[in-house]
């Protein structure tokens, strides 16, 4: 199955980039300012960063490093990109299983340096790691200490364009890992003043890697059922689409910006919808069971030759679980009008660094040596630093279900 025309078809139900038009306005300034450039891509071998890559490429950059702490992630890119005919890839192709926010990624960044386009990938990005304290002290450092390490870098050597990826989640934040990304927004724009940060909210991305809809290419694989929430409808673009946003983003977006794909409600899809498209597009007919012991049952049980394949659909109820999706909120500067299929969240003004620095000093006190606080604790203090942050708390768990 092409898996990029089944995105197509029925899930963004676009045959063209949402971004084809802004792509083609800006095309020369974008060549302009990516040929020849020295770019670093940090979180390179994950499906956005990859794509990220992808976008770049043709328009020549002269170099490319690209860091991942997935040396097995980075092993894939490179097979991917040498193995894309008539694919440009700069003479100068580095890449390296590092951790961002470690000793080795300082001393390479300050030997390596300094960037033209340094972007940022690297993030816990599943509400499932958010389970208890130390999967939530994880996620907080790397989603955002390990950022305020970077800016730090950043400064020493000032890139032309940097960007760090965001979410939708951000906007309004119903879970800590929304609540860390927007933590992350508040940095940025703190160091904007003085650095060419800019980030993107967007869409789920259609079978990145560890989503649901990967995960129904995986469970059909194995011959194991599939099993999705059947009242939660999300946006969708696809990879390719996630590494132009990201593109745009860093190459056209001025200091503070927030990008975000103008995409309308209509366009929602729910996740028990396209596993029982991918199934029928496989050849096979969703047969609903009552229960997961029963969808597990039946798989165990059917032959290969069995037409009938079993998908067990429930309603949603685990902590952190929006029940809506949306990229600004009131009282956000947000320009229609710049781009085609790209709104802006434009800065009103750009804060000063020690009011977010005094909130991180608070968390890193939280998560001090020997320390382990309470989940409760962890949420409490983030609902007085972050704006917005509602949590959504049912004490059910991702790791409970299929």
């Amino acid at each position: 199955m092409d898996i990029r025309e089944f995105i197509n078809n029925y899930v963004t139900n676009r045959s063209h980039s949402l971004f084809a038009s802004d792509l083609a306005t800006y095309s020369e300034q974008i060549r302009v300012t990516i040929s020849g450039a020295k770019a670093l891509v940090i979180g390179g071998a994950g499906t956005i960063g990859s794509s990220f890559i992808k976008a770049l490429l043709p328009y020549r950059p002269g170099a490319l490093y690209v860091v991942d702490h997935s040396e097995n992630g980075l092993t894939e890119l490179t097979r991917d990109l040498r193995s894309t005919h008539g694919l440009y890839i700069p003479e100068k192709y580095i890449t390296w299983p590092l951790d961002f926010g470690g000793e080795v990624f300082a001393k390479m960044f300050r030997r390596e340096g300094p960037f033209d386009i340094v972007a940022n990938f690297a993030a816990h990005k599943h509400v499932r790691s958010e389970k208890d304290p130390y999967a939530i002290e994880g996620m907080i450092r790397n989603n955002v200490f390990s950022n305020r390490q970077l800016l730090q870098l950043l400064a020493e050597y000032p890139p032309r364009h940097f960007f760090c990826v965001s979410t939708d989640k951000a906007a309004n934040p119903a879970n800590v890992m929304g609540a860390t990304k927007k933590l992350m927004e508040e940095l940025l724009l703190a160091w904007s003043a003085g650095l060419p940060c800019t980030t993107a909210r967007f869409a789920n991305v259609a079978f990145s890697n560890g989503s649901l809809p990967a995960g129904f290419l995986e469970r059909i694989a194995r011959g194991q059922p599939l099993s999705a929430p059947l009242d939660v409808q999300r946006y969708f673009v696809s990879p390719e689409e996630s590494g132009q946003l990201c593109l745009l983003a860093c190459v056209l977006g001025r200091a503070g910006e927030i990008f975000f794909p103008k995409l309308e409600q209509s366009q929602m899809k729910r996740f028990s919808d396209i596993a029982e498209d991918l199934l029928r597009t496989l050849g096979y007919e969703p047969h609903h069971c009552a229960s997961e012991e029963e969808a597990r049952k039946m798989a165990a049980e059917r032959k290969p030759s069995d037409k009938q394949y079993p998908v067990f659909f429930f309603s949603s109820s685990t902590d952190g679980e929006k029940p809506y999706e949306e990229f600004f909120t009131e009282g956000e500067k947000v320009n229609h009008e710049r781009f085609q299929a790209i709104g802006v969240i434009e800065p009103t003004t750009l804060p000063d660094r020690p009011p977010i620095e005094a909130k991180l000093n608070r968390l890193a006190a939280l998560f001090s040596e020997g320390n382990i606080p309470e989940k409760s604790e962890i949420v409490s203090l983030l609902q007085e630093v972050v704006p917005g942050y509602q949590p959504v708390l049912t004490g059910a768990g991702l790791d409970g279900r299929m």
